[in-house]
């Protein structure tokens, strides 16, 4: 019988609350995070809205030899996972060295650093560090920043899917507990709000122009016109569950399936392969589809992505048959972040029964979805199911349940 794998603690940074706490209440009140960049000009771009992490000011959360050695993205990331190990009880010299690890995902952050890189290059003596070696660095740099800082020398490693790879991470940090690692601290916390990001992004035409935050991410609404970027994320932590229940740890819910494809090349002929993704967390976890309570929707915001989408969870769950929800629509989509978040909501939604809302959105009857709109709806959820694409065909699904 495979290792029962377990989540006993939760790091918040999101664009409508630091930390666990104050990013749930925003979530189940409604309370968007979605502004006017401000970490730079966006004035002259056609893109002006994000979600940014609000309050965040790193002295007061990491050691100030820490500071000038990392960047924006891996600040966030170092508070996450202290958060997320101390609501899990475990303080250093718990576990010997080589019993715990980190595995995190990354994708847009790089080019924060990469944006420091060419201001270096402008100024007076400013050193270069080519774009490859930019994204290598930050591709490495959460890991290795989190296991350094916490004295975890187990199993480690970096997965790279796009907004796809905070439910990656999270399967390969399953894996390696049900190979003997007792802990592993794992999820994603991403980002891109700079100006070489910014335009990065823009080149996929997938980014909202709207000027009004309260119509600019509208998945699943016959006014969609795109995604909003956001930073920030989720790390949690992972244990065997008989480790867990040795320590006396509160448990959150079990990861219990996981399933990822990849979409045909365009205009081969081949169906899509997300539909394939979720019945393969649903068989992996022993779930049939009338068993599974709600579904965190990717909601690209981008209409036919949006019904490649909409048709695989109707296909697999029948139509509006299990209600749906994207609260994202108040963070903006937070690359490989993402995934971990709506993860960590999925998990606080089964331990308070309540559906949290996809806000400002109209949902399309020609969808044929039980979206939540609105207001938080109350229910018994013993079984969530998240989802989660990246650029490029990637698709995962991770199937998360209330533990015995």
């Amino acid at each position: 019988m495979s290792t029962s794998v377990v989540v006993t603690g939760l790091g918040v940074t999101a664009p409508n609350g630091l930390g666990t706490d104050a990013y749930w209440e925003a979530t189940r009140q409604g309370v968007s995070g979605i502004r006017p960049v401000g970490r730079f000009d966006a004035s002259q771009y056609p893109a002006r809205l994000a979600g940014e992490v609000p309050g965040f000011v790193a002295k007061e959360h990491l050691q100030s030899r820490l500071i000038p050695q990392t960047d924006h993205m891996t600040r966030l990331a170092l508070a996450a996972a202290d958060w997320a190990l101390a609501d899990a009880g475990v303080k250093e010299g718990d576990l010997a060295e080589f019993d715990a690890g980190v595995i995190t995902a990354a994708s847009a952050g790089g080019f924060e650093f990469g944006q420091r890189e060419l201001e270096n290059l402008w100024s007076k003596g400013g050193k270069y560090v080519s774009a490859y070696q930019s994204y290598a660095w930050f591709y490495a740099v959460n890991t290795g920043q989190i296991s350094i800082r916490h004295g975890m020398k187990g199993p480690s490693g970096v997965v790279v899917s796009d907004q796809a790879g905070g439910l990656d991470a999270l399967a390969q940090a399953r894996r390696q507990i049900r190979k003997g690692t007792k802990l592993v601290v794992s999820g994603g916390v991403d980002g891109s709000i700079c100006p070489w990001g910014w335009v990065a992004q823009m080149a996929a035409d997938r980014m909202s122009t709207a000027t009004d935050p309260g119509r600019a991410y509208l998945p699943f609404d016959r006014g969609a016109r795109g995604h909003v970027p956001g930073e920030g994320g989720a790390l949690l932590v992972l244990e065997a569950a008989e480790h867990a229940r040795e320590r006396g740890a509160e448990v959150y819910g079990e990861i219990a399936g996981y399933g990822a494809t990849t979409d045909p090349r365009p205009g081969s002929g081949r169906p899509p392969a997300l539909s394939r993704a979720l019945r393969l967390a649903l068989d992996d976890a022993g779930v049939a589809p009338d068993e599974v309570d709600l579904v965190f929707a990717d909601a690209a915001g981008v209409p036919d992505l949006d019904r490649a989408e909409a048709a695989a969870i109707n296909e697999v769950f029948g139509t509006g048959l299990v209600p749906v929800t994207a609260p994202k629509t108040m963070t903006g989509r937070l690359y490989s972040g993402a995934g971990s978040l709506d993860v960590t909501a999925a998990l606080l939604s089964i331990r308070d029964g309540l559906i949290p809302p996809t806000v400002n959105v109209t949902a399309d009857p020609a969808y044929g979805l039980d979206l939540v709109t609105g207001a938080p709806r109350a229910a018994t959820i013993r079984t969530a199911l998240v989802i989660a694409r990246g650029y490029g065909g990637f698709n995962s699904a991770l199937l998360v349940r209330a533990a015995d």
